[in-house]
């Protein structure tokens, strides 16, 4: 059974750091991509991330570029969001999805795969 469990948000002030988590089970490291997403109170979710199961590449949102970095451990099978420089607009609940990544680069979200999320809320 695939389970994916987010951790590490919380209250941090304009341009301070946090570190999420996604701790995967219930598959290997090697078969699924890892898909970073977010949603804001009456906003659509949207992608910030995402890390390849093959060779560990990455892509992010524009709206994130030079400031988070996802990483992975597959000893750990979990992905990790570093996110610096923080803004009260990255407020949002954070979650995790196993997917795929598409011959164009996309990602594709697997609907069956996602973590109950984790707050993050940047205010001073």
């Amino acid at each position: 059974q695939v389970q994916l469990v987010e951790s590490g948000g919380g209250l941090v002030k304009p341009g301070g750091s946090l570190r999420l988590s996604c701790a995967a089970s219930g598959f290997h490291p090697d078969l699924y991509a890892i898909g970073w997403f977010r949603q804001a109170p009456g906003k659509e979710r949207e992608g910030v991330s995402c890390i390849s199961s093959r060779d560990g590449s990455t892509t992010y949102a524009d709206s994130v570029k030079g400031r988070f970095t996802t990483s992975k451990d597959n000893a750990k099978n979990t992905v990790y969001l570093q996110m610096n420089s923080l803004k009260p607009e990255d407020t949002a609940v954070y979650l995790c999805n196993a997917g795929i990544i598409g011959s164009g680069g996309r990602y594709h979200p697997n609907p069956r795969y996602w973590g109950q999320g984790t707050q993050v809320t940047v205010s001073s």
